[in-house]
C-alpha cells in the first residue's frame, strides 16, 4: 500500500482523522483508480470531489469543447477554456486542485469497439452520460468486465442515482430491460435542467465512489433515489437482480458488446459535414430547406408550405424562423383544427426531436405533406444563419 506524503496527510487530515476511514482508508484511496464518462454537468462535481479526496487514478472519457452553454452548470470549465477540449480544460483544473493525481485522457467517443478495453483498467466507472445508448453500452460493458457503475442522471428539476453491478447486485438493465421508444425522452439539450441539479447528484456519485473505494458504508446498490429539485424532496426506490436479465441473469444472451444505437432506435450522431439529403421522405435537412426558401422567395409571391414551430413560446422568443407559425407539441392535439391537411408543412423544434414527434402525430391524424427539419434550428443556425441566437 502507497505511503502518504508529509503534504498529503496535512492535506487529507480531516478524512484521515475520520475513524471510518483512517490512515488504511486515505491510503487505499490513494491506491484506487476510477474512470469517469463524460466531464460534462455530472462529470464536473464527480471529478472535483474524486480528485480532492485524493483518488490516485482518474481516468476521464470525453471529445467535446467547452461552449458557452455549458458554463451554467459544468463548474468544471469556465469561460478562459471556452473552445478548448473539455478533456484539457478539466486536466488543468484538477491538477490545480491535486497534483498528487494521476489522470488519464480518453480523448474518443465510447464505443462497442473500445469500451472493454477501457474501463476494465479502472476500479470503479462513473457514468455521467447524457444519453441511453451510451448508458446501456456501459452497464454492459462494466458486467462484462466486473466493474461497478456509480449512475446518475438528470433532466430538468429531477436528478437519479443509483449504483449497478456492485457486488452481485443488480445492474441499468435490471432496472431498464428495454430503453424508452425514441423520442419519448427530451433531452436536457431540449427540455433544460436547472443549473445546480448536476452539483446535488455529481456530488452524490462522488460519494458512493468514495465509499466503494474506501471499504466504506452502505451502498445504493438496489436502491435508486430520486430527487426533486423543486420541491426538495428525496425518494428511495428498491429494485432486485433480475435473473432473467440480458446480460447479468442466470442466462445472459448478450455475451458481447452490441450496436446500441440501433438498439435503442436512435440514429448515430453525425458531424454537420458528413449530413446529407435527407433520405427518409418525412425528413428535410437545413440545406434543403433554405433552397426551397430560396427559390418560392426568388420566383414566387410568397412560400407555398408552412413553418411549424412546435417549440415553447419562451424558445420562440430567442429565436425564430421566419414566417414561421408556433404550436407548441404539448398543444398541437387540441390545435390541430388550426391547420389545413392539404397544405404542406415543415415542422422543426430546437434540435429535431420534438418535431419528430410532432410529424409522426399529423401523418397519423392524415396529414399527407408534411416533414421533419433534421436538427432543428439549431442546425440552422449552425449552417445556415451563424447570427441566429442558439440556446
Amino acid at each position: 500500500m502507497s505511503i502518504l506524503s508529509p503534504e498529503e496527510l496535512r492535506r487529507y487530515n480531516r478524512h484521515i482523522i475520520l475513524p471510518q476511514i483512517g490512515l488504511e482508508g486515505q491510503r487505499r484511496l490513494k491506491d484506487s483508480s476510477a474512470l469517469i464518462i463524460g466531464v460534462g454537468g455530472l462529470g464536473s462535481p464527480l471529478a472535483l470531489y474524486l480528485a480532492a479526496a485524493g483518488i490516485g487514478r482518474l481516468g476521464l472519457v470525453d471529445y467535446d469543447r467547452v461552449e458557452e452553454s455549458n458554463l451554467q452548470r459544468q463548474v468544471l470549465h469556465t469561460t478562459s477554456t471556452l473552445g478548448k477540449s473539455k478533456l484539457e480544460s478539466a486536466r488543468g483544473h484538477l491538477l490545480d486542485l491535486n497534483p498528487h493525481l494521476q489522470i488519464d485522457l480518453h480523448d474518443l467517443k465510447l464505443s462497442s469497439a473500445n469500451a472493454r478495453s477501457i474501463l476494465k483498467d479502472y476500479q470503479v466507472i462513473a457514468d455521467c452520460s447524457d444519453n441511453f445508448p451510451t448508458r446501456y453500452l456501459v452497464n454492459d460493458a462494466a458486467v462484462l468486465t466486473n466493474r461497478p457503475v456509480v449512475y446518475g442522471s438528470i433532466f430538468q428539476f429531477e436528478g437519479q442515482l443509483s449504483v449497478f453491478h456492485y457486488n452481485g447486485g443488480p445492474c441499468y438493465r435490471c432496472l431498464y430491460p428495454e430503453p424508452p421508444a425514441p423520442g419519448a425522452v427530451v433531452s436536457c439539450t431540449e427540455g433544460g435542467v436547472l443549473g445546480v441539479l448536476p452539483g446535488v447528484i455529481g456530488a452524490l456519485q462522488a460519494n458512493e465512489a468514495i465509499k466503494i473505494l474506501a471499504g466504506i458504508g452502505s451502498v445504493a446498490a438496489g436502491r435508486l433515489l430520486v430527487y426533486d429539485a423543486l420541491e426538495l424532496k428525496f425518494r428511495e426506490l428498491h429494485f432486485e437482480r433480475n435473473a432473467e436479465c440480458a446480460i447479468c441473469g442466470t442466462r445472459p444472451s448478450i455475451t458481447e458488446l452490441i450496436d446500441y444505437h440501433r438498439f435503442c432506435g436512435v440514429a448515430e450522431e453525425k458531424d454537420a459535414a458528413d449530413i446529407k439529403p435527407a433520405q427518409n421522405p418525412y425528413e428535410i435537412t437545413v440545406q434543403e430547406l433554405h433552397e426551397r426558401l430560396g427559390q418560392t422567395d426568388e420566383n414566387r409571391p410568397g412560400i407555398d408550405f408552412i413553418i411549424l414551430d412546435v417549440r415553447e413560446p419562451h424558445e420562440y422568443e430567442i429565436s425564430r424562423l421566419r414566417n414561421s407559425k408556433l404550436i407548441p407539441l404539448s398543444e398541437l392535439d387540441s390545435r390541430l383544427d388550426e391547420l389545413d391537411r392539404e397544405k404542406e408543412y415543415v415542422v422543426h423544434c430546437k434540435m429535431g426531436g420534438r418535431s419528430a414527434r410532432a410529424v409522426e402525430f399529423m401523418r397519423s391524424q392524415g396529414f399527407s405533406h408534411v416533414k421533419n427539419l433534421v436538427g432543428g434550428i439549431n442546425a440552422w443556425a449552425a449552417e445556415i444563419d451563424p447570427d441566429m441566437p442558439t440556446y
